[in-house]
């Protein structure tokens, strides 16, 4: 039994029967012509058909326009995909969980049919290192863990002074939990530490350098040091600190600025986290609440808090003038630890505290009420802060 070929025929034979049947002598019929060449009468009558449509004698589209046509779609075809590895590395990377790290993408994209060779050269990486990374992929635990140790990494960078634990809470904000002890194991293996968390005088460590340099220290005639707290006008010289306070709940830390010339409570912000946003917030208070104070000398101790970025930032943002004491030397900031004193003995000592809105609320009404308006003070001659402001400052403007 014989087979015939399914092999299509040389084009070269196909052109010199097109010729044969276009030239025939009159009276030849087409079926003559496709016995004489061994063909079928309509598979000559289709060679004819696609010879007039390529030589424009007939409608339809000719061998070089599908080869147009085709390229033509393969080159959109290109460019669709092409688009849609840009549009996804776009949405790739635009989402912090996901690592810095675009091989994945490519993986994905060669799943969804486009090809790697277009995903490497739209995102211009080298395919060989690829595919060594496709034959050694990053495990899913390994992924996590870099979430996690960019999440406190960025915490860590944000405040220096912030222990493990604390990163933690910045990571889970950040959308990462995790547990303390992978927190503390992910910090140990980066040397993320605390600036003044770990055995603070016994590891040979020193705490941060000031950013800014002491404005009210002055050197008595045996050669000490003291600082003066003194200012002949409002908005001269601010002092600044922070405190705490348990309550059931846990700790609340209020951040507060003194106006030295009047002793009034220019700004403060009370949180639950003692983060530099409470400094900044605090300072940003008391500007709003003072108007101008381009000028003023801010002075505080070198607590993480008004040594970080962010505080700098505010004061250099309201033009005022950073001050900083001494390690340890709590004289350097007598005349707030004084204001805090009295709070402790007025308010926080007072009872033991359940919730922190409740401290809260105790806190700013003992501030504004009481210590503002109702308690007089010796060294502003029996006046309140605000009476104080008031006379002082309408005698000035009189003498003006």
């Amino acid at each position: 039994m014989s087979t015939v070929s399914t092999k299509p025929y040389p084009k070269e034979f196909r052109d010199d029967v097109v010729r044969v049947a276009r030239n025939r002598e009159p009276g030849v019929g087409l079926d003559q012509i496709a016995k004489d060449f061994g063909i079928h009468f309509t598979t000559l009558y289709d060679w004819l058909k696609k010879a007039d449509i390529e030589d424009g004698e007939r409608p339809g589209t000719s061998q070089v326009a599908s080869a147009e046509l085709r390229e033509a779609r393969r080159r959109i075809r290109l460019l669709e995909q092409e688009n849609e590895v840009l549009r996804r590395a776009a949405a790739y990377l635009s989402q912090a969980n996901l690592p810095k790290m675009i091989y994945p993408l490519v993986k994905e994209l060669a799943g969804d049919g486009i090809p790697v060779t277009v995903a490497c050269g739209v995102l211009k990486l080298a395919r060989a290192p690829y595919y060594r990374w496709l034959a050694h992929p990053v495990t899913d635990a390994e992924l996590v863990e870099a979430h996690r140790a960019n999440a406190l990494f960025d915490a860590h960078r944000d405040d220096p002074e912030f222990g493990y634990r604390f990163l933690a809470d910045e990571a889970r904000q950040a959308g990462q939990p995790m547990a303390e002890r992978t927190a503390w194991k992910i910090c140990a293996d980066n040397g993320w530490w605390s600036a003044f968390g770990k055995k603070r005088g016994r590891n040979g460590k020193k705490p941060g350098p000031p950013v800014h340099d002491d404005l009210c220290a002055v050197i008595d005639e045996k050669g000490r040091t003291r600082h003066e707290f003194t200012a002949t006008a409002p908005n001269e010289l601010w002092i600044g600190d922070i405190t705490e306070h348990w309550t059931n709940e846990g700790k609340l830390y209020l951040c507060a600025f003194k106006d030295v010339y009047s002793n009034r409570i220019v700004g403060y912000s009370i949180d639950s986290r003692m983060k530099s946003r409470l400094a900044v917030t605090a300072l940003n208070n008391a500007v709003a609440r003072r108007g101008v104070v381009a000028g003023c000398v801010v002075h505080t101790d070198r607590g993480s808090q008004f040594r970080s970025r962010k505080f700098v930032g505010a004061l250099n943002r309201h033009h005022m003038v950073g001050s900083m004491g001494r390690v340890g030397a709590c004289g350097d900031n007598a005349a707030m630890e004084s204001f805090f004193s009295l709070l402790q003995k007025n308010v926080l000592n007072r009872h033991a505290w359940a919730t922190r809105e409740q401290l809260r609320i105790a806190i700013v009404t003992w501030i504004e009420r009481t210590y503002h308006r109702r308690r007089r003070q010796h060294g502003l001659g029996r006046l309140t802060p605000i009476e104080y402001e008031t006379i002082m400052t309408t005698t000035a403007n009189q003498a003006a």
